[in-house]
C-alpha cells in the first residue's frame, strides 16, 4: 500500500523546485495535491502529479497576503474535503548585513518566508483539530540552525520558521496535529542557481558538505515524505537536517580517496 494513500496534502511553493518535487513524490505515494506558487508549474510537471493524482489543483497564490491564503485554503478544504498534510515550501532567498540590508527588503524575506508559513497553518489547523490529525513539514535550512554571513534575512526568517514549528507542535499534539520541519543544506533549485553561477562560491559551499556534493530536491521530498507520513506518527517538534553533513561538522584533513 502507498505511504499516503487517501491523504490529501496542501502544498506550497509547487511549481518548483522542492515544493514540486514534494508534490511529484506525495502524488505517487498516493496523495492528493493541492497545489500553491506565485507562479505556474509547467505543463509536463503539473501532469507527472496530476497522472498520479487526477483530482489535484493548482492554484496561484501569494502566501503574504492572508485573505488570499485564507480563500485558498478553503477553496482546498471544499474541493477535496480535508487536508491531512501541509508542506511550507514556498521561500526566497536573502542577501545583506545588518548595515547594508534594505529594511523592506528584510521584511519581504521574512514575509515570504516566515509570515507564508504562519498564515497557511493559521487556516489549515482549525481543520486538523477538528479532523483530530494532520502533519505540517515546514521548510527552514541549516542556515535556520547556524548563521552564515552577508545573510541575515534569510538566517532570521529561517531560525524563525524552526521557532513556528516548535511552537505549533506544543500548541496543537493533543489534537494530533504534527509540526516538524527540514532543515536542506545546499539543493539544487531555481532558487540556488545564482550560487552555481559564481563557480568559487559554489565550490566553497559545496565543499562544507561532509558528502562532497549538492542536494537534489527528490531527497528533500523523501524526507518530507517520512514526516508527512504516518510513520512519523511518534515525531513532532523536530528539526531534521537535509544537509549531506554541513551542520554536522569540518574535516581538518582530505577525504580518503575511494
Amino acid at each position: 500500500m502507498s505511504r499516503l494513500e487517501g491523504k490529501f496534502a496542501f502544498i506550497t511553493g509547487a511549481a518548483s523546485g522542492i515544493g514540486l518535487a514534494c508534490a511529484k513524490r506525495f502524488s505517487a505515494e498516493g496523495a492528493t495535491i493541492f497545489g500553491a506558487d506565485v507562479n505556474k508549474p509547467s505543463d509536463e510537471d503539473w501532469d507527472a502529479v496530476t497522472t498520479n493524482a487526477p483530482r489535484s489543483i493548482f492554484t496561484l497564490l501569494d502566501v503574504t497576503d492572508e485573505d488570499a491564503v485564507k480563500t485558498s485554503t478553503e477553496l482546498a478544504l471544499t474541493s477535496l474535503g480535508r487536508i491531512d498534510i501541509l508542506v511550507n515550501s514556498a521561500g526566497v532567498a536573502g542577501v545583506g548585513s545588518a548595515t547594508d540590508l534594505d529594511t523592506q527588503e528584510f521584511q519581504r524575506v521574512l514575509d515570504i518566508n516566515l509570515k507564508g508559513s504562519f498564515l497557511t497553518s493559521k487556516h489549515l489547523i482549525p481543520s486538523m483539530v477538528e479532523q483530530r490529525g494532520g502533519s505540517i513539514v515546514n521548510l527552514s535550512s541549516v542556515f535556520g540552525l547556524m548563521g552564515s554571513d552577508n545573510n541575515l534575512s534569510y538566517c532570521v526568517s529561517k531560525g524563525g520558521v524552526l521557532q513556528l514549528t516548535t511552537s505549533l507542535s506544543v500548541d496543537y499534539a493533543w489534537a494530533n496535529v504534527r509540526s516538524n520541519a527540514l532543515c536542506p543544506g545546499l539543493i539544487e533549485t531555481p532558487l540556488t542557481e545564482i550560487v552555481k553561477q559564481i563557480e568559487p562560491l559554489h565550490k566553497e559551499f559545496v565543499s562544507w558538505h561532509l558528502s562532497g556534493r549538492p542536494g537534489q530536491p527528490e531527497e528533500v521530498a523523501s524526507a518530507a515524505l517520512f514526516l508527512a507520513s504516518d510513520e512519523a506518527s511518534f515525531i513532532t517538534g523536530q528539526a531534521l537536517a537535509v544537509d549531506g553533513g554541513l551542520s554536522t561538522g569540518r574535516r581538518l584533513f582530505p577525504a580518503p580517496s575511494l
